[in-house]
């Protein structure tokens, strides 16, 4: 007598789905604070399809990390050469971090929360750090061409003044500060600019 014993297979999902909402669970609570269970919940898969898929949570936290900083930088580029006068793309851009800045950045929040602790989250970092320097960049140098930048800055510094006021205003926004505040950050860091 043979007996047909059916296998349980395990339930297909959309892994760019899940991923994207592991990046809203990982955006909000951080690593440490994300249990397995909030990721499968808001993922909709089981803990195994999850360790299946990811190896485990840590697994999960890069997948969201890489593309949520892929998207991002992605994004920033998009809106930096979205204006015909470059400097206008570097506001938009600004503007764009300003208008979201009540949401938790993710990227953000893996620097914060791991430092260079973690050689594989560093790496993520670097690649797409690299990424978003090129355009910044790119942009100041067309604005210094158009007159917009002063052209006796150096590039270098000011890509990383650019970076770091996106940073200054999430935080800025996360501890509190009103809309107010966060455009007066826009406009002295145009300012700085000139």
């Amino acid at each position: 007598m043979h007996y047909l014993a059916a296998m349980a297979r395990p339930k297909e999902f959309d892994v760019d789905n899940a991923v994207e909402a592991a990046i809203a669970v990982f955006r909000e609570h951080g690593f440490e604070g994300s249990s397995a269970q909030m990721l499968v919940d808001a993922m909709g898969i089981g803990r195994q399809s999850l360790y299946d898929t990811f190896g485990d949570k840590w697994g999960v936290y890069r997948a969201a990390v890489q593309r949520y900083s892929q998207e991002e930088v992605r994004t920033h580029a998009e809106v930096l050469m979205s204006r015909e006068r470059a400097i206008e793309g570097i506001r938009a851009m600004l503007d764009r971090v300003a208008g979201e800045a009540n949401r938790a950045c993710l990227g953000l929040g893996a620097t914060v929360e791991f430092g260079c602790s973690r050689p594989d989250l560093v790496k993520l970092r670097e690649a797409s750090s690299k990424t978003l320097v090129r355009a910044v960049k790119e942009a100041l140098v067309k604005a210094q061409t158009q007159g917009d930048v002063a052209t006796g800055l150096d590039v270098d510094h000011l890509a990383a003044f650019v970076i770091a006021t996106i940073a200054s205003i999430r935080l800025a926004a996360r501890a509190g500060a009103g809309g107010e505040q966060i455009a007066a950050l826009v406009d002295l860091a145009l300012r700085a600019l000139r």
